[in-house]
């Protein structure tokens, strides 16, 4: 059973720095989740730097503790989890890349283990889709994100991070009737840039929406939706208001408190057939005090306390 070290023996901030100071293995025998660093960010459109949001990740992450009070859960009495380490990336390569993110996840994912992913930049959700879904059915998708990410193409190129889920639906990867993009706002290229998405069949539920409807309604339209399909969870960190994120690559006004993430993550995955989450666009050179990554954490944090909660038994 992998589980961090014990804090109150060994102080939190010595060590080599590991996701939560749990174990670095890639025996993945006893393992139930690995988590996962992918660094890059050659999917860029604006601001690089994402290749270093794992670091960050993991340096901000040695402030968790095991006990999660939003779920009422002891995380590692129910669920054991490693550090995976990184994925090896080709920098300005993406089909390499790619290539070598879709066999890393297939691996993990062929041994039981579920991936939780930290980019990165988005265009690796693609990769990642396609080594979850290898020996698998499609999944529902739950984007949280201020992006739809379904150009088709940037600048004549197909892969960039505006781009992963416009092929991931090609591909056949998700299942759109039973997926849900959430959060979606700010300035477009122009007004019928989420046409393809809705065509689909997938639900669009933007800023706004969220705003005007409120946590608990919309929870219970995705969970709707979502309902009888293996779900994967991918966050981009800009869903949160600049104020709560700035140091991401894109960051939109208008948005979401971590707090407000928070129940919204919590409540979807609550008895659901989770198969993974990537948490995507950390990047710490933008980033005040940490607090993007602090959020980035917390969201992983308690994507791990819903899958500890489902397997315990105990109803949310």
């Amino acid at each position: 059973m992998f589980k961090p070290v014990n804090s109150l023996e060994s102080p939190r901030f010595t060590g080599v720095r590991t996701f939560m100071r749990l174990p670095n293995s890639q025996n993945l025998n006893d393992a139930d989740i690995a988590i996962v660093g992918v660094p890059f960010d050659s999917g860029v459109s604006f601001i690089p730097g994402a290749r270093f949001g794992p670091a960050a990740l993991r340096d901000a992450s040695i402030i968790l503790k095991p006990y999660c009070p939003m779920t009422q859960i002891n995380i590692f009495d129910h669920i054991s989890v490693l550090d995976f380490g990184d994925i090896n990336t080709v920098p300005g390569y993406m089909e390499e890349s790619f290539a070598n993110i879709e066999a890393g996840v297939a691996d993990i994912c062929k041994s039981g283990t579920m991936p939780v992913v930290m980019g990165g930049d988005h265009s690796v959700s693609l990769p990642i889709l396609r080594g979850l879904v290898k020996e698998k059915e499609p999944v529902a998708l739950v984007h949280f994100d201020s992006h739809s990410d379904t150009l088709p193409d940037y600048f004549g190129k197909p892969y960039n991070h505006g781009t992963p889920f416009y092929w991931a639906l090609e591909e056949g990867l998700i299942l759109p009737e039973k997926s849900t993009q959430i959060g979606i706002r700010g300035p477009l290229y122009d007004k019928d840039a989420m046409d393809y998405p809705k065509e689909k069949g997938m639900e669009i539920i933007t800023g706004p929406d969220l705003h005007e409807l409120g946590v608990e309604v919309v929870v219970e339209k995705v969970r709707q939706r979502i309902a009888g399909a293996p779900v994967y969870i991918t966050f981009d960190i800009d869903f949160l208001d600049a104020a709560f994120a700035p140091g991401t690559g894109t960051p939109e006004v208008g948005g979401f408190s971590s707090y407000e993430a928070l129940k919204l993550l919590i409540a979807i995955c609550a008895d659901q057939q989770l198969l993974g989450m990537d948490l995507v666009e950390v990047l710490p050179a933008a980033d005040h005090g940490g607090v993007t990554a602090l959020a980035g954490v917390s969201l992983i944090h308690a994507f791990l306390a819903a899958v500890a909660r489902n397997k315990s038994g105990q109803l949310f």
